[in-house]
């Protein structure tokens, strides 16, 4: 688990672990950033109550090398890859090892369910469990078990992470989808178990949820420069909206001010007029709301998470990665 200003969830989060049911033995690994928080007195308390919670240190405060020094001090066979802001259900372990060697796979990841406490954290929760809020992955609603392009946190074979070189601590963002593609490149099998349920506390603010999700798009970017058509095409979809939104209010500028017809100012208004709808139709079907503050709420979730996504991707595309980080733990 590499932790970074976590102090409001780790102990939830470790607590979690150690309560697993899985009858083998286990360990936890936290891998210490720098916090400006009471994080690491918080880890120090936990591994002084239990033997079984080990500590290193994450100088670099980046995930990927957190997870690759967590994963070198570990000794057993079987790597869980945990985050701070989960929470995993007593069985989580115990089936997951099951289904990794039943399938005979590689890597295997469940469903993530975001959750909130605040009004603003449960929009932000309603965002990432809909497809019209991260539009993708199979582990963020509920599914049918098989074979999967990716897999949320992990139950890996240790052997197949050494065998491929671990995480590319050069990918700050996107790491797990990049590891579990060079694992499928050596044939190995990711595995979608929706038996497997995580409680994930996502941002609290939209300040923050812009923040991540300009990271996460910017790094998506990265991966489509180094991977290409590797890439599913929805990942493209961001980029692809914020440059047609951009587009129709150039020219209703352009249209205010004369500068264009209205034969051709309309039809380049209709990607603005298209996005508008589709927003109003996602906060009508989006389950689990409560009155119009909710809706509101919702319908701001999805816009943050759009156009930051889209605009962080465009600057991938244009610029690289460079230094782009999720600031909004810090």
């Amino acid at each position: 688990m590499p932790v970074l200003n976590e102090e409001g969830f780790l102990e939830a989060a470790v607590r979690t672990i150690l309560a697993q049911d899985y009858e083998g033995e286990k360990e936890i690994v936290l891998a210490l950033g720098p916090s400006r928080d009471r994080s690491n007195d918080i880890a120090a308390d936990l591994a002084e109550q239990d033997a079984r919670v080990r500590l290193v240190e994450n100088p670099a405060r980046d995930i990927p090398a957190g997870l690759n020094a967590a994963i070198a001090a570990s000794k057993y066979p079987v790597v869980v890859r945990v985050d701070a802001h989960s929470e995993l259900t007593p069985d989580y372990t115990r089936l997951g090892v099951a289904a990794l060697q039943r399938e005979e796979a590689t890597n295997v990841g469940g469903i993530m369910r975001a959750a909130g406490r605040s009004p603003v954290q449960r929009a932000i929760a309603r965002g990432y469990n809909s497809p019209y809020g991260l539009g993708g992955g199979a582990y963020h609603g509920d599914g049918t078990p098989g074979i999967a392009e990716s897999a949320y946190l992990g139950i890996f074979r240790r052997e197949a992470i050494e065998a491929v070189g671990g995480y590319d601590p050069s990918i700050l963002r996107g790491e797990d989808w990049e590891l579990n593609l060079r694992i499928r490149r050596a044939s190995g099998i990711i595995w979608f178990e929706p038996a497997l349920k995580v409680t994930y506390w996502p941002r609290a603010s939209f300040r923050d949820l812009a923040k991540q999700f300009f990271a996460t798009g910017t790094w998506r970017a990265v991966l489509v420069r180094r991977y290409g058509r590797a890439n599913p095409w929805r990942f493209f979809a961001p980029g692809a909206l914020v440059i047609s939104l951009t587009v129709s209010v150039v020219s209703l500028v352009l249209f205010l001010f004369g500068a264009l017809s209205w034969a051709s100012w309309w039809l380049l208004l209709l990607p603005l007029a298209g996005y508008v709808a589709g927003v109003l139709f996602a906060t009508l079907r989006i389950p689990e709301q409560q009155g119009v503050q909710d809706r509101l709420l919702t319908a701001a979730t999805l816009v943050t998470m759009h156009l930051s996504w889209g605009t962080g991707f465009l600057r991938g595309i244009l610029l690289g990665g460079g230094r782009v980080v999720d600031r909004s733990r810090a």
